[in-house]
């Protein structure tokens, strides 16, 4: 493997100059700037374009957005997140924003080189002790999505949700939509099951929590 250029961006000065020294220690890895903001994460990548930066999470500025900056504005440049914080949750929203790594800081020095090299070869690195509560909280995340997904309405279900908020009969509602009494009786049976409702009230109830509520209409005086 060739020079791997490294940013480092922490608001901890000497902890960000006691990283540089020992990455330095490795002829590989050369450290090419530093910065202590989120801010500073863009600037580097944009700037500098190594090939690797090594970001906090608490430090002024949002780093999660800066990530994402990143990820669109200087694609080859990956940032791997190196923080003290063991929240599965930020660890997911580093991750969803574009970061290739997550290494705690209690890691042995080796660790943090050896995610260094994997996300250099285009692999995603989490600290391996800390990996299994990541994953979980992917999978739960992901789930969630998929559930939402699946109680998500259709346009004529939607259509059908703000008939019965008016107070329609499944006849007038036939009516209004150009359907068979049978076809809206059978929409209704999908969307009880669809919203776990056991009544026409549940229905409604359950899908204004799905439903696009209409903007509120200013009252001028």
């Amino acid at each position: 493997m060739g020079t791997v250029t490294i940013g480092i961006v922490d608001d901890h000065p000497l902890l960000a100059e006691g990283i540089a020294a020992v990455l330095s220690r490795s002829p590989h890895l050369r450290v090419v700037s530093s910065g202590n903001t989120a801010a500073d994460i863009v600037e580097i990548a944009n700037r500098h374009q190594p090939d690797i930066v090594l970001a906090d999470l608490n430090m002024p500025g949002d780093a999660f957005e800066a990530i994402e900056t990143v990820k669109m504005q200087a694609p080859a440049t990956r940032v791997i997140v190196f923080t003290a914080s063991t929240s599965s949750d930020h660890a997911v929203r580093a991750l969803a924003a574009g970061a290739s790594g997550f290494v705690l800081k209690g890691s042995q020095v080796g660790e943090l080189i050896e995610a260094i090299e994997a996300v250099r070869r285009g692999e995603v690195f989490i600290t391996p002790y800390f990996a299994a509560k990541v994953i979980n909280a992917l999978q739960a995340k992901e789930a969630e999505k998929q559930a939402a997904q699946q109680l998500k309405l259709s346009i004529r279900e939607e259509q059908i949700v703000r008939l019965l908020l008016c107070g329609k009969p499944n006849r007038e509602i036939a009516a209004a939509l150009a359907l068979s009494e049978k076809t809206v009786k059978s929409y209704m049976s999908n969307l009880m099951a669809k919203l776990h409702a056991r009544n026409r009230l549940e229905v409604v109830i359950a899908a204004q929590k799905l439903m696009p509520q209409p903007p509120a209409v200013r009252q001028d005086r």
